[in-house]
């Protein structure tokens, strides 16, 4: 009988809660600072008054996504806890109820009625609650919520992102601040979804160009506010 050998495998969906918040971050860091300091720049600022701007949005920007990330996520942690609860109490009260229910879901995938009783029975003897959480709720070790770190990874992303249109404030002389700022942040938003993309398997091309797309889009209605109200004013 010929030995099975197993090659390990690396799925890329164990990277889907960091690489979410990363890239989100990030996005957000870059998107919503170039857009202020260009709708700032576009209404005749100083280009001190600009850079002033730009650090508190991103000052700002890192706290909200901070907080938002970690009560949106938590949100979703507090419901995987009611169920963990929930499937923990049916297991002790109910076993035979929650065998043949775990045993009707794998026939729904298309396993035979009398060997999904046995599979249901065999898993339920080595984890019955993990088992019933995977199968059941699909909640796993790899989806499951983590507030904190969304919460500082989208902090900490945001703040990398809106360094780089900052930057640009910094070494772009005066009269070209707009142009400047706008050109960089598209490269940098074009590098950041490329980098998304292969991080997580996706196709590159698509990721790159939605990502600029709104970019662009986020800093020409700012730029454009921005030069009505410079008018105005």
């Amino acid at each position: 009988m010929r030995a099975v050998t197993l090659h390990p495998e690396t799925h890329l969906v164990s990277r889907i809660g960091w690489l979410r918040a990363a890239v989100l971050g990030a996005n957000d860091g870059i998107v919503s600072t170039a857009s202020l300091i260009v709708g700032v720049a576009a209404a005749s600022a100083a280009t001190s008054e600009v850079l002033v701007a730009g650090i508190a949005g991103l000052v700002a920007g890192a706290m909200s996504m901070a907080a938002g990330e970690y009560v949106s996520v938590s949100s979703q942690s507090d419901t995987e806890g009611a169920d963990l609860a929930r499937e923990r109490t049916e297991l002790a009260t109910q076993p035979e109820f929650e065998l043949d229910e775990l045993a009707q879901i794998y026939v729904a995938r298309g396993v035979e009625p009398d060997l999904a009783r046995q599979v249901a029975a065999q898993m339920t003897a080595k984890d019955a609650l993990g088992t019933h959480l995977r199968d059941e709720l699909g909640i796993s070790e790899v989806t499951t919520a983590r507030p904190i770190q969304a919460a500082l990874t989208s902090a900490l992303t945001f703040a990398v992102g809106a360094a780089m249109p900052l930057t640009m404030v910094v070494v772009s002389p005066a009269d070209l601040l707009v142009w400047t700022v706008t050109i960089a942040s598209l490269l940098f938003l074009a590098l950041l979804g490329a980098i998304g993309a292969r991080a997580g398997g996706a196709p590159v091309w698509r990721a790159t160009l939605r990502v600029t797309f709104w970019g662009a889009l986020a800093m020409a209605l700012t730029a454009g506010i921005g030069a009505l109200v410079g008018t105005a004013v």
